[in-house]
């Protein structure tokens, strides 16, 4: 999903700076939420979770140039269930600036849309959780319907959010990309509900994780 250097030129870059600002601001307030819950140090271990797989997801996993972006294998759906909102929006916004700042420094100027187009779409995603997941329902115990919605929300908001910095960036001229991009990421519409499934299933064997300091409460509660 990163904006490709070039679709987003002079003052338009600027909203980008409002937008991540936002989203920023939005994560340190479901942070500050988390540590009244769980407590600083089980924040900070999953938000250093979060941001080590999203560096392995950005740097390691493959990736294909298609139209205006990327198509990354970014497991926002996964994180958010392993870890809560907090951390994966923390680890996001951190294995992005990482990666940008060690090996894609090209992409520095565009991450207030990357981080953007990661975190608006988390934030979706805490929020249709909470209305078709029932407050009494496990994570580990989802069925593929739920994982579906979750996964299908997240990775339906970054493909707006790219039509959108692209639309913004080069108007009607982008359409081309938009579509071809837009078509990529079904792929991983269709393949992360699978993968979240999978690890759930592993992590619903590993009971003795209830409790973790590692994983989110709602996890195995």
């Amino acid at each position: 999903m990163h904006i490709e250097p070039g679709v987003v030129n002079g003052a338009k870059i600027i909203l980008s700076y409002a937008t991540a600002a936002t989203a920023g601001l939005y994560a340190l307030r479901l942070a500050a939420k988390d540590h009244g819950l769980r407590g600083l140090p089980s924040l900070a271990a999953r938000a250093v979770i979060a941001t080590a797989l999203t560096f392995v997801f950005f740097q390691v996993l493959p990736k294909f140039p298609v139209g205006v972006s990327e198509v990354h294998l970014i497991l926002g759906s996964t994180l958010f269930l392993l870890l809560g909102a907090a951390p994966a929006a923390l680890g996001l916004a951190a294995g992005l600036a990482l990666q940008g700042l060690f090996f894609a420094p090209a992409d520095l100027p565009q991450y207030g849309m990357n981080v953007t187009t990661l975190l608006v779409p988390l934030f979706l995603l805490r929020e249709i959780a909470g209305r078709i997941i029932a407050p009494g329902t496990a994570y580990v115990d989802l069925r593929y319907g739920q994982a579906l919605a979750l996964s299908t929300a997240y990775q339906g908001g970054i493909v707006a959010w790219v039509a959108f910095w692209a639309f913004w960036g080069q108007g009607m001229a982008a359409i081309g990309g938009v579509m071809s991009f837009g078509a990529a990421y079904m792929l991983v519409i269709a393949l992360e509900p699978l993968v979240d499934l999978a690890v759930l299933a592993g992590a619903k064997s590993l009971r003795g994780l209830r409790g973790s300091p590692l994983v989110t409460g709602r996890l195995f509660a």
